[in-house]
């Protein structure tokens, strides 16, 4: 898997480990029993003897709330990582995305059925591009089949190659060149023929909302968002190139492999990303989004719905995708509902039952090795 598909938000990373073990630290807050989340606790240590730099994670349910971590925030000078880290999200940015144009729709002012071109003239064209025949459904739920633009060679070159990423990570990119590295290519397939990931989708969705709304999708984010569920760690950083305190470095391998030096990637203009996963949270903030989300708290009964009305994903038999939202059937039976995502040196996973009442969200600070998947499974079916 190449590193700049961590914007993809797969379901697990399965990458061969290339770096030593750090040594392994826990803790917990809350109300919980000790041995409450005890196969949790195990997988995420098992994370960091496979190669991942450190991990933060938090769960919500009945008994309270409970954190841990395991392995080093910093491997220079081996400070252990924080149960309040501040970290990148990804694509997980996606499903805020998602909220706030479901929100709209119950609002009236746009609908799902209406054309990229209602609400973004000739900006889905050339190359047999034709923004008149793609949905704005088909956008979210990724079957508009257009292309991915962090797929474009030069643009994986310019910023997740070691030599790119050194001499662009400062650089803004605006999104309107994103979705025009995009239009240099053809579509992947007729719209609705099938789903394939593509982060260009949820850059016009953004563009979308501001046209929409006169405002970015940053601002109807925070307001519709944010700050009525007070998600204090939670922000859309624009050009904003550090992290917030408290946080750990990010480490990513800066290359097509798992071999070779893990490169400190903390600093770094998160435009390239913009609304398909520049966004930062905290475990805890996710674990409240995701509840909230899944409860009804933030969309009308039929808005969730469509929200939770998936597409099938080829060749991933027990994951569904709706609108920014998996629907993962667990080896026990036990569906969640949430997003993964990722960003060199980051990579992330929240969810939640569908009730809404049980929240997992953890971090790895490199995106080179570990298993997402093995911790969901710990916390909901490994007892």
């Amino acid at each position: 898997m190449r590193i700049r598909t961590t914007l993809v938000g797969a379901t697990a990373l399965l990458l061969t480990a290339a770096l030593a073990a750090p040594a392994v630290a826990a803790g917990r807050t809350g109300n919980v029993a000790g041995n409450g989340h005890s196969a949790t606790r195990k997988a995420i240590e098992a994370q960091v003897k496979a190669g991942v730099p450190g991990v933060t994670a938090t769960v919500r349910d009945a008994r309270g709330t409970w954190s841990t971590t395991a392995g080093v925030g910093d491997l220079r000078t081996h400070r252990p990582r924080s149960t309040a880290d501040r970290y990148r999200i990804g694509s997980i940015t996606k499903t805020f995305v998602s909220t706030v144009m479901l929100q709209l729709e119950a609002e009236g002012r746009l609908s799902l059925d209406d054309t990229v071109d209602r609400w973004l003239p000739g900006v889905v064209d050339g190359h047999g591009n034709d923004g008149s025949r793609i949905t704005l459904r088909q956008l979210l739920n990724h079957t508009s089949g257009i292309y991915d633009y962090i797929a474009d060679p030069g643009f994986d070159a310019d910023y997740f190659q070691k030599d790119g990423f050194f001499e662009h990570r400062y650089d803004h990119v605006a999104p309107e060149h994103l979705v025009a590295v995009a239009m240099r290519h053809a579509p992947l397939f007729e719209p609705g023929a099938r789903w394939e990931y593509s982060n260009t989708n949820y850059v016009l969705a953004a563009l979308v909302i501001k046209k929409a709304t006169g405002h970015s999708y940053g601002t109807e984010v925070t307001r519709r968002i944010i700050r009525p569920l007070h998600l204090r760690a939670t922000s859309v950083p624009g050009d904003r190139v550090t992290l917030p305190s408290p946080s750990s470095r990010s480490y990513s391998k800066l290359g097509p492999s798992a071999e070779g030096p893990a490169y400190d990637v903390t600093v770094r203009n998160p435009s390239f990303a913009y609304s398909a996963g520049e966004m930062i949270s905290d475990s805890a903030d996710l674990d409240r989004f995701f509840g909230a989300l899944l409860s009804g708290r933030l969309l009308p009964a039929k808005q969730l719905k469509e929200m939770k009305t998936t597409v099938r994903i080829d060749g991933v038999p027990n994951v569904r995708y709706g609108l920014a939202l998996m629907d993962t059937t667990l080896s026990c039976g036990v569906h969640v509902w949430g997003h993964t995502g990722g960003i060199p040196g980051s990579v992330s996973t929240a969810m939640t039952t569908e009730d809404g009442r049980h929240s997992l969200a953890l971090n790895f600070n490199g995106e080179w090795t570990g298993d997402l998947n093995a911790v969901s499974e710990a916390e909901y079916c490994g007892g």
